[in-house]
């Protein structure tokens, strides 16, 4: 039976019984990583006992928040197909949960780039703040970003730390996850590897892929041959188109790093068709490690994205811009992991 007797208990009965501040019971009854632990479960204990739970609604009216976070993902394809990248698909389920042990709902959009979705979600105070999953071609996105920034939004992006786009970046060492692919490919003994993705200024994390792929190359004593790169965007067809014209090209080669898993399963399948058998004829490495990365045949080697960390680290980082306390973009490092489509032994 409960020991403490209050008649409609508030944030700061809470506070007064555990000696900390308001904005403690607050953060610690959202699950706040910036509260202690043991803090937190004592402030979840008290609260307990009290029979104390958040309206949040009423919450909403007092602060003018709407204790939303809006997930904005974004149609490549200008409204031709409904394809989502299956690695952001992959993020929602744990970006909802931790989302919901902070206290928060999350509203999930679907964005064209050519719509002014900036505007919209500024105006209306449907979300208290926007993760942005994806975002096609940069170049025509930072546009957008510039806009978000200068009307005070909060926002973070999921993607490279760039330099003048505004916001607040959490991601992956891209340049790093290229390096470890294509290392690992020449450790065992792999001499031609063809690269298959997109390079340029409006793809850049692509690019950082393929900064790491040279280095590597560099590493080894090698400098990347043209003809063993090929151009794909992000989806498996292109990714088979790719491979294929590689081989029709006569193009002599023993791997293949491609920017995503996406890409890589689609070359896998056309190297088979071919008749090049994966991986005794040529390895194979892709990035992300999807779920399906596991299950094809041969089972992907790729570069793992954690996408539980990265969720952790998307919502952590919108929680703290919206509560006000210091966020800093951060990457995470990406994990190699080696299944059958490399064959062979690291040297």
């Amino acid at each position: 039976m409960s020991t403490l007797k209050v008649a409609n208990p508030t944030s700061r009965d809470i506070a007064d019984i555990a000696g900390v501040s308001q904005a403690t019971v607050s953060r610690a009854l959202r699950n706040s990583p910036l509260v202690r632990k043991e803090t937190r479960e004592r402030i979840h204990e008290i609260a307990k006992e009290l029979n104390y739970f958040v309206n949040r609604n009423a919450a909403g009216l007092r602060t003018h928040q709407s204790n939303t976070i809006a997930l904005l993902l974004f149609d490549e394809t200008g409204g031709a197909d409904a394809q989502i990248n299956p690695f952001f698909l992959s993020m929602l389920g744990y970006i909802s949960r931790a989302a919901a042990r902070r206290g928060y709902d999350v509203l999930i959009s679907l964005q064209q780039l050519t719509n002014d979705w900036h505007i919209e979600y500024q105006a209306s105070h449907r979300a208290d703040g926007l993760i942005l999953l994806g975002y096609g071609d940069y170049l025509s996105y930072r546009e957008k970003l510039a806009a978000l920034s200068a009307a005070n939004t909060r926002f973070i992006i999921w993607g490279p730390i760039l330099k003048n786009h505004g916001g607040h970046t959490f991601g992956c060492d891209n340049e790093n996850g290229g390096f470890q692919a294509t290392r690992h490919l020449l450790d065992i003994g792999r001499e031609r590897i063809a690269f298959l993705g997109q390079t340029s200024r409006r793809s850049p994390e692509f690019s950082a892929r393929h900064q790491g792929y040279v280095e590597a190359l560099a590493s080894a004593g090698k400098a990347p041959d043209p003809a063993l790169k090929v151009d794909a965007h992000n989806l498996e067809d292109l990714g088979y188109q790719a491979a294929q014209q590689l081989i029709e090209s006569g193009a002599n080669f023993d791997a293949v790093f491609a920017v995503t898993d996406v890409i890589a399963i689609g070359a896998m399948r056309a190297l088979q068709d071919a008749g090049v058998s994966v991986p005794e004829d040529v390895s194979v490495v892709g990035f992300d490690d999807m779920p399906l990365a596991a299950h094809v045949t041969p089972a992907l080697t790729t570069v793992r994205q954690d996408i539980r960390l990265a969720a952790e680290g998307l919502v952590g980082g919108i929680v703290g811009l919206i509560e006000d306390e210091p966020v800093e973009s951060t990457l995470m490092a990406p994990k190699l992991v080696v299944r059958q489509s490399c064959g062979g032994q690291a040297r």
